[in-house]
């Protein structure tokens, strides 16, 4: 399902934008701060496969200006650091010069994400997705998910927005799942009823929450 996993375990890395189906990169990485004196980068892992930079070298840097496009970059080394990531990127060699990568993303082509198991998606191409219920004749939509909540010990929530704008919280579980077709941007569910009106998120502070986490997988 996500990649983050849950049953249907959706994986992570995320788009740098916030049309998730339209964007080209995902993200692996943001750069928070310089680490050092010799031009490493301390970074937020937005990727459950952090090992893959041990054989990834060539990645590309977003730069957070509007309309600016990735750059290649090289790294050169990389370790992990309580629970974040030390990045030397080739020619960044001073403090100054990391400073200058403070608030870009590391991204990478869509198309060169680690692969994954076959009952596994990324979080990222789910965001978009028209959710249909299976238990209802016809199968109808519910409506689209915008964003994937995830849970430490339980199935991760699919945020549901429907065409009158409400929302809901339904969980992306194996027990649930009938199809997922990336293709056709379509997840099929069979729900029990009431759960939408159980998993319906109510106060706006709740609602402001949900819509704070990440477009990942």
């Amino acid at each position: 399902m996500t990649s983050n996993s849950s049953p249907a375990q959706p994986g992570s890395d995320s788009s740098p934008n916030s049309s998730a189906a339209q964007s080209a990169w995902v993200r692996i990485a943001h750069l928070v701060r310089a680490q050092g004196r010799h031009g490493e980068v301390l970074a937020e892992i937005l990727t459950n496969f952090p090992e893959s930079f041990a054989t990834r070298t060539s990645v590309f840097l977003a730069h957070p200006q509007p309309g600016s496009t990735p750059q290649p970059a090289t790294v050169e080394r990389h370790w992990l650091h309580k629970g974040r990531l030390v990045l030397k990127f080739s020619g960044i060699d001073s403090i100054t010069a990391a400073e200058g990568l403070r608030g870009c993303d590391v991204v990478i082509p869509r198309g060169q994400r680690v692969p994954l198991e076959d009952d596994s998606v990324y979080i990222d191409d789910l965001i978009g997705c028209a959710v249909l219920d299976a238990a209802q004749p016809g199968s109808p939509e519910l409506g689209i998910i915008r964003s994937v909540v995830p849970q430490p010990e339980t199935a991760d929530l699919l945020l549901v927005q429907d065409a009158s704008g409400g929302e809901h919280l339904v969980p992306f579980a194996r027990a649930y799942l009938v199809s997922v077709d990336i293709s056709a941007r379509q997840l099929t569910l069979r729900l029990p009823d009431g759960l939408l009106e159980i998993n319906a998120p109510t106060s706006a502070e709740e609602r402001a929450t949900l819509a704070s986490f990440p477009e990942e997988e």
